[in-house]
């Protein structure tokens, strides 16, 4: 093995062999490790009390504890599709109309949904990565007891969620697009950050916010069995991160002075912007042929596109306001992006304990 350190991430795509195990179509010398460093100046502290306070961040441990899955154990990776078939339902193929997309042969518009899929689950997967690097930040950084255990369990979450995405691109779509610009910036910021809460907010309340909405819309749309079956246990883990981020974050968020407040909903305001430019898959217009330019207007143009992308943030909305970021400040930014109607949809600080205690594999979990 050898380790090569980059400036930046790698632009180009990378292809996998069609093979049960990958491990055994490589050799020793395939093997490479490549790394991006980052440089953080992180402030860590102990909690000497080890005192309990928060008996639902408690709980949401002590379910993160009970719910564990084993990505090899609990999954049948032999429920796949072949790839001269579509592999998501076309009644929601956003592209339907557009001259590019219409002037493709049949069996490249299947193609190109494979594409489009391992564009976005790559996406999934960069940004569980940074969720993982966030996760084991907030171990040492988190300053309260509980803070410090949630954070650990989401650590090894995350670290379950980098697994089962980098196995089913390796193994189900045999291709992995780089990671999006505007995803590597907002997980350079957050990781960069010396501000604890930040973090926090940056990961637990947008990116896990627009994932589990992200997710949530893929497993409603795909064709693949073991996708939605994977993307069914991801999401359980999700709503908990976002459910222990809002309600650890609307307690801390009172303790801000009010120029510190407005320092957080900027942020937030700004990680918005860059996650709804995050949602056009340039990559995929450009691996096809197509201007970029002209494609990427036809997302922010279209009617469909556009509700459908800023769909996704009706997670996140309601979930700032909970918490106090929705200032007079940002209001009128969000109202222009189309997203301030979604604040009062419903917001993750009220606990549905049922709902996240059900057996792991009940059948009537949704």
């Amino acid at each position: 093995m050898t380790i090569n350190t980059v400036d930046q991430a790698p632009r180009d795509m990378r292809y996998f062999p069609e093979a049960d195990d990958i491990a055994s179509a490589m050799a020793p010398a395939d093997l490479e490790t490549i790394n991006e460093i980052f440089h953080t100046p992180l402030t860590g502290s102990y909690n000497w009390d080890y005192f309990s306070a928060d008996g639902r961040i408690r709980k949401l441990y002590e379910l993160g504890k009970q719910l564990n899955w084993n990505v090899e154990m609990d999954l049948d990776w032999s429920q796949t599709i072949s790839k001269s078939e579509y592999c998501t339902d076309q009644d929601f193929n956003l592209f339907k109309g557009y001259e590019p997309y219409e002037a493709l042969s049949e069996s490249r518009k299947i193609e190109f949904d494979w594409h489009y899929l391992a564009s976005n689950t790559s996406q999934f997967l960069h940004g569980e990565q940074g969720a993982l690097l966030v996760a084991s930040q907030l171990v040492s950084c988190a300053p309260s007891y509980d803070a410090k255990l949630y954070a650990a369990s989401q650590a090894f979450d995350e670290a379950r969620h980098v697994e089962v995405f980098n196995k089913f691109i390796q193994t189900q779509l045999g291709m992995m697009y780089p990671v999006n610009t505007k995803l590597k910036s907002l997980l350079d910021k957050i990781l960069s950050d010396e501000r604890w809460d930040l973090k926090f907010i940056g990961m637990q309340i947008i990116l896990e916010g627009l994932a589990l909405a992200a997710f949530k819309g893929a497993r409603a749309t795909t064709r693949i069995p073991v996708f939605a079956e994977l993307l069914r246990l991801v999401i359980r883990d999700e709503a908990r991160h976002v459910t222990f981020g809002v309600n650890y974050l609307e307690e801390f968020c009172k303790t801000l002075s009010e120029k510190e407040k407005e320092e957080r909903a900027i942020f937030a305001l700004e990680a918005c912007v860059v996650m709804r430019d995050r949602l056009i898959s340039e990559e995929v217009f450009i691996a096809f042929g197509w201007d970029p330019a002209d494609a990427r207007g036809r997302v922010l143009e279209s009617t469909v596109l556009s509700e459908f992308r800023n769909l996704l943030f009706s997670r996140i909305m309601p979930n700032l306001k909970r918490i106090g970021l929705l200032t007079d400040t940002v209001r009128p930014q969000f109202e222009a992006l189309g997203l301030l109607s979604y604040e009062d949809f419903v917001h993750d600080g009220e606990i549905d304990w049922d709902k996240l205690s059900r057996p792991l594999f009940d059948s009537n979990v949704a």
